[in-house]
């Protein structure tokens, strides 16, 4: 038993000294090896031109002035990862909102308000312990005038020897007073390599 232990000691001293020290990734210039799956660099790619497509196309452009109020929708994620859809929707909210153009609401959302203190805040009204004067008053909160939303797919194909995994973020401006799509957008991330690596 003792010896069983020492080997599996051993083994993974090995293992552990084998393995190359950490580093740290620039991402500005970051040319490492290019994964299969969806990384940092495809969400920001993907984020940035769908802002460009978006602020191009007017879509954003209040006639009255000021800045439209935009709610974040459902983005579904149809691939074969365990894609966390909100890195991609935070980059897309925070390229929109340096724009000056849109401002987002977070006190409404598909599954409940995405800060909850929005409603929390409010219900100190009538509180002894605090100071009215400070309290939010009713009627504050700002209705969204547009909600994005969208759908991230991917597709497998043979090519010959090799395999292409192609990625589509497609997403959707809605005008809420209209119900009408004002703006949507496709971009594409295509990438070929050994049919060996892993796509999920």
């Amino acid at each position: 038993m003792k010896r069983n232990f020492s080997l599996i000691l051993l083994f993974i001293l090995l293992m552990t000294g084998c393995a190359g020290p950490a580093r740290y990734v620039d991402p500005e210039t970051d040319e490492g090896p290019v994964a299969m799956t969806l990384d940092y660099r495809d969400f920001e790619r993907a984020a940035s031109e769908s802002v460009d497509s978006l602020l191009a196309s007017g879509a954003v452009d209040n006639p009255n002035g000021g800045r439209y109020v935009l709610v974040v929708s459902r983005i579904i994620n149809d691939t074969m990862q365990r894609l966390d859809t909100d890195q991609l929707v935070k980059r897309i909210r925070t390229e929109l909102l340096n724009s000056g153009r849109v401002a987002t609401t977070t006190a409404v959302g598909i599954d409940g308000p995405e800060d909850e203190m929005n409603m929390l805040a409010r219900t100190l009204r009538d509180s002894e312990e605090f100071d009215q004067r400070g309290v939010e008053r009713k009627g504050t909160l700002q209705a969204p005038d547009l909600s994005l939303s969208g759908k991230i797919l991917q597709r497998n194909h043979r090519v010959g020897r090799e395999q292409q995994v192609e990625y589509y973020l497609q997403l959707s401006l809605t005008d809420l007073t209209s119900g009408l799509a004002i703006w949507e957008n496709e971009t594409r991330v295509i990438k070929r390599g050994p049919n060996d690596s892993v796509t999920w």
